[in-house]
């Protein structure tokens, strides 16, 4: 996996071209807010290190039980690793090599390079693949493996972190923005409230519904709408759903029980035509600083 990895760090720093003729760097910045700074990834050692950050996360904080390639280095890697890039936030008032300031870290992987790893990692869970079907004039981007260090869990971090996805995906021309995302424990009842909120007012519709694989769908509608108080049902959700659905993404139908990092999944659909102008402005602007 070594080599593999290091042969695609190096590869990722020098090329890059999108579908608007420039070329988006690894290691060039691609946002920046005080000293916290938002890149690709371009070196094996760094990669390695987000993967720390992983382990740190999900393994250590969050207690998942997944046995993966790099468990026995304390590092979360899978073989999506080598076909994805690496989203990194940095805190370069941190002492040492950039690698060792990483303090969040976003995996990118583009519908082209899925392809190559045959197929996309949340084909397991939903039926992504049909969805990618339907809409063949739109490139697919997937949002996976989110995490950021506890003392920078904070607003500035996660615009950050959209800054820099925003230059990805103007960059690499993306239609669509899709991954899933989690609700901590593997008891979708505990989480009822709000499953059954993005249930009823959240759902993927028509050519952008996208179920659970049969042999993994649970139900989210395990309440009536009637029954669910709206403020109490966000105000119970992660974050990282909460700012999913901020930006007009859409839930797909059913969740997924995910025994190995103990969480419960939804599937997340976001058209980027979709998204709300005022982010698009915020971001945008932001982006395009960094990215033009």
């Amino acid at each position: 996996m070594q080599d593999a990895m290091t042969e695609r760090a190096a590869s990722s720093c020098l090329a890059g071209q999108g579908a608007n003729g420039r070329t988006l760097l690894a290691g060039e910045p691609l946002g920046r807010i005080g000293t916290m700074v938002v890149r690709l990834a371009c070196s094996a050692a760094e990669i390695e290190a987000a993967q720390e950050v992983r382990y740190r996360v999900f393994r250590e904080e969050l207690g998942n039980r997944a046995v993966a390639a790099g468990m026995q280095d304390r590092r979360d890697a899978d073989r999506f690793d080598d076909v994805c890039d690496h989203l990194l936030v940095m805190d370069t008032s941190l002492e040492g090599p950039d690698h060792r300031r990483i303090v969040g870290t976003y995996r990118l992987l583009r519908q082209e390079s899925a392809s190559a790893a045959g197929g996309f990692y949340s084909s397991d869970e939903f039926e992504l693949d049909r969805l990618v079907a339907r809409h063949p004039h739109l490139r697919f981007l997937e949002l996976g493996r989110s995490c950021v260090l506890p003392d920078y869990r904070s607003k500035r971090t996660i615009e950050l972190l959209w800054q820099g996805i925003w230059a990805y995906v103007n960059h690499y021309d993306i239609g669509v923005m899709t991954g899933c995302a989690s609700f901590h424990g593997t008891v979708p009842a505990a989480h009822a409230e709000a499953l059954s909120f993005l249930a009823h007012n959240c759902s993927a519709e028509g050519a952008w519904r996208v179920p659970a694989v049969a042999r993994r769908h649970h139900p989210m509608d395990l309440m009536p709408t009637e029954a669910v108080n709206a403020r109490s049902a966000l105000a119970a959700m992660p974050p990282l759903i909460k700012g999913y659905l901020r930006l007009g993404a859409k839930i797909g139908d059913g969740c997924v029980i995910d025994h190995d990092f103990g969480t419960t999944d939804v599937f997340i659909v976001l058209p980027v035509e979709t998204i709300s102008a005022r982010y698009i402005n915020y971001y945008g602007a932001e982006a395009q600083r960094f990215a033009a």
